[in-house]
Protein backbone atom coordinates (compact mmCIF):
# COMPACT_ATOMS: atom_id res chain seq x y z
CA UNK A 1 0.00 0.00 0.00
CA UNK A 2 1.48 3.36 -1.02
CA UNK A 3 1.59 6.50 1.07
CA UNK A 4 -1.30 8.08 -0.83
CA UNK A 5 -3.64 5.14 -0.09
CA UNK A 6 -2.58 5.10 3.57
CA UNK A 7 -3.32 8.81 3.79
CA UNK A 8 -6.76 8.34 2.22
CA UNK A 9 -7.61 5.50 4.62
CA UNK A 10 -6.52 7.56 7.61
CA UNK A 11 -8.72 10.42 6.44
CA UNK A 12 -11.66 8.04 5.89
CA UNK A 13 -11.11 6.55 9.34
CA UNK A 14 -11.10 10.02 10.88
CA UNK A 15 -14.28 10.92 8.98
CA UNK A 16 -16.03 7.74 10.18
CA UNK A 17 -14.95 8.48 13.76
CA UNK A 18 -16.30 12.04 13.54
CA UNK A 19 -19.56 10.84 11.96
CA UNK A 20 -20.03 8.20 14.66
CA UNK A 21 -19.34 10.74 17.40
CA UNK A 22 -21.91 13.11 15.93
CA UNK A 23 -24.62 10.42 15.81
CA UNK A 24 -23.65 8.52 18.94
CA UNK A 25 -26.36 9.96 21.23
CA UNK A 26 -29.08 9.08 18.73
CA UNK A 27 -27.66 5.59 18.17
CA UNK A 28 -27.43 4.96 21.89
CA UNK A 29 -31.07 5.89 22.36
CA UNK A 30 -32.26 3.82 19.39
CA UNK A 31 -30.53 0.66 20.62
CA UNK A 32 -32.92 0.24 23.59
CA UNK A 33 -36.71 0.32 24.02
CA UNK A 34 -38.32 3.68 24.76
CA UNK A 35 -39.99 3.43 28.18
CA UNK A 36 -43.01 5.76 28.36
CA UNK A 37 -43.91 6.28 32.01
CA UNK A 38 -47.54 7.09 32.84
CA UNK A 39 -47.70 7.96 36.56
CA UNK A 40 -51.28 6.72 36.90
CA UNK A 41 -53.04 3.39 36.53
CA UNK A 42 -54.33 1.95 33.25
CA UNK A 43 -57.58 3.33 31.87
CA UNK A 44 -57.27 6.96 32.95
CA UNK A 45 -56.93 9.97 30.68
CA UNK A 46 -53.11 10.07 30.78
CA UNK A 47 -52.93 6.36 29.98
CA UNK A 48 -55.40 6.75 27.11
CA UNK A 49 -53.49 9.69 25.64
CA UNK A 50 -50.18 7.83 26.00
CA UNK A 51 -51.52 4.85 24.10
CA UNK A 52 -52.71 7.10 21.28
CA UNK A 53 -49.42 9.00 21.12
CA UNK A 54 -47.25 5.89 21.13
CA UNK A 55 -49.39 4.08 18.57
CA UNK A 56 -47.13 5.07 15.66
CA UNK A 57 -43.95 5.95 17.53
CA UNK A 58 -42.39 2.48 17.31
CA UNK A 59 -42.46 2.55 13.52
CA UNK A 60 -41.53 6.24 13.43
CA UNK A 61 -38.49 5.80 15.69
CA UNK A 62 -37.67 2.23 14.57
CA UNK A 63 -37.52 1.04 18.17
CA UNK A 64 -39.74 -0.71 20.67
CA UNK A 65 -42.00 1.54 22.75
CA UNK A 66 -43.28 0.27 26.11
CA UNK A 67 -45.87 1.97 28.36
CA UNK A 68 -45.03 1.65 32.05
CA UNK A 69 -47.84 2.58 34.47
CA UNK A 70 -46.38 3.74 37.82
CA UNK A 71 -49.25 5.16 39.93
CA UNK A 72 -49.08 6.69 43.40
CA UNK A 73 -49.03 10.02 45.25
CA UNK A 74 -51.14 11.78 42.58
CA UNK A 75 -48.50 11.00 39.96
CA UNK A 76 -45.45 12.02 42.00
CA UNK A 77 -43.96 8.51 42.22
CA UNK A 78 -43.84 7.95 38.48
CA UNK A 79 -42.73 11.51 37.73
CA UNK A 80 -39.90 11.29 40.27
CA UNK A 81 -38.66 8.06 38.71
CA UNK A 82 -38.39 9.77 35.33
CA UNK A 83 -36.64 12.82 36.83
CA UNK A 84 -34.04 10.48 38.38
CA UNK A 85 -33.61 8.25 35.31
CA UNK A 86 -30.54 8.35 33.11
CA UNK A 87 -30.70 11.16 30.51
CA UNK A 88 -30.10 8.74 27.64
CA UNK A 89 -33.32 9.23 25.71
CA UNK A 90 -34.77 5.88 26.78
CA UNK A 91 -37.37 7.28 29.20
CA UNK A 92 -40.26 9.64 28.51
CA UNK A 93 -43.06 10.95 30.74
CA UNK A 94 -46.67 11.46 29.66
CA UNK A 95 -48.66 12.97 32.52
CA UNK A 96 -51.43 15.34 33.50
CA UNK A 97 -51.83 18.88 34.79
CA UNK A 98 -51.57 17.48 38.32
CA UNK A 99 -48.02 16.23 37.82
CA UNK A 100 -46.73 19.35 36.08
CA UNK A 101 -48.69 22.18 37.72
CA UNK A 102 -50.66 21.12 40.81
CA UNK A 103 -48.34 18.80 42.76
CA UNK A 104 -45.72 21.55 43.28
CA UNK A 105 -48.39 23.70 44.92
CA UNK A 106 -49.99 21.01 47.04
CA UNK A 107 -47.09 18.76 48.11
CA UNK A 108 -44.47 20.65 50.18
CA UNK A 109 -42.10 17.65 50.14
CA UNK A 110 -42.41 16.91 46.42
CA UNK A 111 -39.38 14.95 45.24
CA UNK A 112 -39.16 16.53 41.77
CA UNK A 113 -39.44 19.98 40.21
CA UNK A 114 -41.30 19.99 36.89
CA UNK A 115 -39.64 23.21 35.77
CA UNK A 116 -36.03 22.17 36.45
CA UNK A 117 -35.94 18.35 36.37
CA UNK A 118 -37.46 17.88 32.91
CA UNK A 119 -37.16 19.05 29.35
CA UNK A 120 -40.80 19.91 28.66
CA UNK A 121 -41.49 18.77 25.10
CA UNK A 122 -45.14 19.68 24.51
CA UNK A 123 -48.62 20.15 25.88
CA UNK A 124 -50.13 17.32 23.88
CA UNK A 125 -53.88 17.58 24.46
CA UNK A 126 -56.43 19.29 26.69
CA UNK A 127 -60.04 18.64 27.67
CA UNK A 128 -62.50 20.71 29.69
CA UNK A 129 -64.39 19.57 32.75
CA UNK A 130 -68.15 19.32 32.89
CA UNK A 131 -70.20 20.28 35.95
CA UNK A 132 -72.53 17.29 36.26
CA UNK A 133 -75.13 16.12 38.76
CA UNK A 134 -76.55 12.72 39.52
CA UNK A 135 -79.85 11.90 37.85
CA UNK A 136 -82.79 13.36 39.74
CA UNK A 137 -80.75 15.98 41.58
CA UNK A 138 -83.18 18.92 42.13
CA UNK A 139 -81.41 21.66 40.15
CA UNK A 140 -81.48 22.33 36.42
CA UNK A 141 -78.83 25.04 36.02
CA UNK A 142 -75.79 26.60 37.70
CA UNK A 143 -77.71 29.45 39.34
CA UNK A 144 -80.04 26.99 41.06
CA UNK A 145 -77.02 24.99 42.30
CA UNK A 146 -75.42 28.15 43.72
CA UNK A 147 -78.68 29.06 45.48
CA UNK A 148 -78.79 25.57 47.03
CA UNK A 149 -75.16 25.80 48.19
CA UNK A 150 -75.78 29.18 49.82
CA UNK A 151 -78.92 27.93 51.51
CA UNK A 152 -77.24 24.76 52.84
CA UNK A 153 -73.42 25.24 53.03
CA UNK A 154 -71.51 21.96 53.10
CA UNK A 155 -74.56 19.81 52.40
CA UNK A 156 -74.03 19.09 48.69
CA UNK A 157 -71.36 16.47 47.97
CA UNK A 158 -68.85 17.11 45.17
CA UNK A 159 -67.06 14.03 43.84
CA UNK A 160 -63.51 14.24 42.46
CA UNK A 161 -60.75 11.92 41.30
CA UNK A 162 -58.81 12.49 44.51
CA UNK A 163 -57.36 15.02 46.91
CA UNK A 164 -55.33 17.48 44.86
CA UNK A 165 -56.70 16.28 41.53
CA UNK A 166 -57.64 18.74 38.80
CA UNK A 167 -61.31 17.98 39.50
CA UNK A 168 -60.79 18.81 43.18
CA UNK A 169 -59.12 22.14 42.45
CA UNK A 170 -61.75 22.99 39.84
CA UNK A 171 -64.31 22.44 42.61
CA UNK A 172 -62.38 24.66 45.04
CA UNK A 173 -62.09 27.38 42.39
CA UNK A 174 -65.86 27.21 41.81
CA UNK A 175 -66.53 27.62 45.53
CA UNK A 176 -64.11 30.54 45.72
CA UNK A 177 -65.55 32.33 42.70
CA UNK A 178 -69.17 31.85 43.82
CA UNK A 179 -68.51 32.29 47.56
CA UNK A 180 -70.16 28.96 48.32
CA UNK A 181 -69.17 25.76 50.07
CA UNK A 182 -69.87 22.08 49.47
CA UNK A 183 -68.62 18.75 50.78
CA UNK A 184 -65.59 17.42 48.88
CA UNK A 185 -65.59 13.64 48.44
CA UNK A 186 -62.26 12.43 46.97
CA UNK A 187 -62.14 9.05 45.22
CA UNK A 188 -59.23 6.95 44.00
CA UNK A 189 -59.49 8.12 40.42
CA UNK A 190 -62.14 9.80 38.32
CA UNK A 191 -63.60 6.42 37.31
CA UNK A 192 -64.76 5.78 40.87
CA UNK A 193 -66.13 9.32 41.13
CA UNK A 194 -68.21 8.81 37.99
CA UNK A 195 -69.42 5.41 39.24
CA UNK A 196 -70.67 6.87 42.52
CA UNK A 197 -72.42 9.73 40.73
CA UNK A 198 -74.14 7.20 38.50
CA UNK A 199 -75.13 5.20 41.57
CA UNK A 200 -76.49 8.31 43.28
CA UNK A 201 -73.97 8.20 46.15
CA UNK A 202 -72.59 11.67 45.30
CA UNK A 203 -74.46 14.76 44.14
CA UNK A 204 -72.24 16.84 41.88
CA UNK A 205 -68.79 16.85 40.28
CA UNK A 206 -66.47 18.68 37.91
CA UNK A 207 -65.28 15.77 35.77
CA UNK A 208 -63.44 15.39 32.47
CA UNK A 209 -65.57 15.67 29.36
CA UNK A 210 -64.12 12.40 28.08
CA UNK A 211 -65.25 10.58 31.24
CA UNK A 212 -68.83 11.85 31.44
CA UNK A 213 -70.05 12.66 27.92
CA UNK A 214 -71.44 9.15 27.23
CA UNK A 215 -73.41 9.22 30.50
CA UNK A 216 -74.76 12.70 29.76
CA UNK A 217 -75.94 11.60 26.33
CA UNK A 218 -77.63 8.54 27.83
CA UNK A 219 -79.40 10.68 30.45
CA UNK A 220 -77.69 9.00 33.41
CA UNK A 221 -75.98 12.27 34.39
CA UNK A 222 -77.18 15.86 34.03
CA UNK A 223 -74.77 18.48 32.65
CA UNK A 224 -75.10 22.01 34.02
CA UNK A 225 -72.11 23.70 32.34
CA UNK A 226 -68.73 23.08 30.72
CA UNK A 227 -65.46 24.79 31.67
CA UNK A 228 -64.21 25.43 28.12
CA UNK A 229 -64.09 28.81 26.41
CA UNK A 230 -66.72 27.73 23.87
CA UNK A 231 -69.34 24.96 23.88
CA UNK A 232 -68.11 21.48 22.96
CA UNK A 233 -69.13 19.83 19.69
CA UNK A 234 -69.77 16.70 21.77
CA UNK A 235 -72.25 18.55 24.01
CA UNK A 236 -73.42 21.52 21.93
CA UNK A 237 -76.44 22.25 24.15
CA UNK A 238 -74.40 22.53 27.36
CA UNK A 239 -73.49 26.18 28.17
CA UNK A 240 -70.02 27.31 29.18
CA UNK A 241 -69.51 28.52 32.74
CA UNK A 242 -69.29 32.07 31.38
CA UNK A 243 -72.61 31.64 29.56
CA UNK A 244 -74.06 30.34 32.82
CA UNK A 245 -73.02 33.62 34.45
CA UNK A 246 -69.84 32.53 36.26
CA UNK A 247 -66.52 34.12 35.26
CA UNK A 248 -63.02 32.85 36.02
CA UNK A 249 -63.97 29.20 35.53
CA UNK A 250 -62.32 28.46 32.19
CA UNK A 251 -60.47 25.29 33.18
CA UNK A 252 -58.84 22.49 31.23
CA UNK A 253 -57.30 19.23 32.27
CA UNK A 254 -54.33 18.54 30.04
CA UNK A 255 -51.59 16.03 29.30
CA UNK A 256 -47.97 16.94 28.61
CA UNK A 257 -44.85 15.11 27.46
CA UNK A 258 -41.38 15.45 28.98
CA UNK A 259 -37.98 13.77 29.24
CA UNK A 260 -35.24 14.05 31.89
CA UNK A 261 -33.60 17.48 31.87
CA UNK A 262 -30.16 16.52 30.57
CA UNK A 263 -31.26 14.43 27.60
CA UNK A 264 -29.25 15.37 24.51
CA UNK A 265 -31.18 18.11 22.62
CA UNK A 266 -30.93 16.12 19.37
CA UNK A 267 -32.62 13.11 20.98
CA UNK A 268 -35.23 15.29 22.72
CA UNK A 269 -36.01 16.93 19.39
CA UNK A 270 -36.40 13.56 17.67
CA UNK A 271 -38.82 12.38 20.35
CA UNK A 272 -40.78 15.64 20.21
CA UNK A 273 -41.20 15.40 16.43
CA UNK A 274 -42.35 11.78 16.74
CA UNK A 275 -44.98 12.88 19.27
CA UNK A 276 -46.12 15.69 16.95
CA UNK A 277 -46.49 13.31 14.00
CA UNK A 278 -48.55 10.91 16.13
CA UNK A 279 -50.83 13.67 17.39
CA UNK A 280 -51.37 15.01 13.86
CA UNK A 281 -52.01 11.60 12.33
CA UNK A 282 -55.58 11.97 10.95
CA UNK A 283 -56.79 8.69 12.44
CA UNK A 284 -55.35 9.35 15.89
CA UNK A 285 -56.52 12.98 15.96
CA UNK A 286 -60.03 11.88 14.99
CA UNK A 287 -60.10 9.37 17.87
CA UNK A 288 -58.85 11.94 20.36
CA UNK A 289 -61.45 14.52 19.30
CA UNK A 290 -64.22 11.90 19.51
CA UNK A 291 -63.16 11.20 23.10
CA UNK A 292 -63.34 14.87 24.08
CA UNK A 293 -59.70 15.91 23.66
CA UNK A 294 -58.38 18.92 21.76
CA UNK A 295 -54.97 18.37 20.16
CA UNK A 296 -52.58 21.19 21.14
CA UNK A 297 -49.07 19.99 20.19
CA UNK A 298 -47.43 23.14 21.55
CA UNK A 299 -43.78 24.07 21.16
CA UNK A 300 -41.29 23.46 23.95
CA UNK A 301 -41.07 27.20 24.66
CA UNK A 302 -44.86 27.59 24.85
CA UNK A 303 -45.22 24.54 27.07
CA UNK A 304 -42.57 25.82 29.50
CA UNK A 305 -44.38 29.17 29.79
CA UNK A 306 -47.74 27.43 30.15
CA UNK A 307 -46.52 25.24 33.04
CA UNK A 308 -45.33 28.34 34.92
CA UNK A 309 -48.67 30.06 34.30
CA UNK A 310 -50.71 27.04 35.41
CA UNK A 311 -48.57 26.50 38.51
CA UNK A 312 -49.11 30.13 39.56
CA UNK A 313 -52.85 29.87 38.99
CA UNK A 314 -53.40 26.71 41.01
CA UNK A 315 -50.99 27.74 43.76
CA UNK A 316 -53.34 30.66 44.52
CA UNK A 317 -56.33 28.31 44.67
CA UNK A 318 -54.45 25.87 46.93
CA UNK A 319 -53.25 28.64 49.25
CA UNK A 320 -56.73 30.14 49.56
CA UNK A 321 -58.25 26.74 50.32
CA UNK A 322 -55.34 25.76 52.60
CA UNK A 323 -54.91 22.36 50.91
CA UNK A 324 -51.83 20.28 51.73
CA UNK A 325 -50.73 16.71 51.12
CA UNK A 326 -47.86 15.52 53.30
Amino acid sequence: MNKTNRSILKQLGLAVTIAFAATAPQAAADSQPLMVVVPFGPGGSSDLVARHITQHMAAELKRNVVIDNRPGATGAIGASSVARSAPDGNTMLIASIGVFAINPAIQPKLSYNPQTDFTLLTEAVRTPNVLVTRAGFPVSNVKELIAMLKQSPGAVSFASGGLGSSEHLNTELFWQETKTEGLHVPYKGSGQAVSDLLAGHADVGFLNLSAVSPHIKSGKLQALAITSKAPSSLLPDVPTMAQAGIGGLEVYSWQGVAVPRKVDPQIAGTLQQAVFRSLRDPEIEKKLIAQGFEVVASSQKDFEAFVVQENDRWKKVVTTANIKID
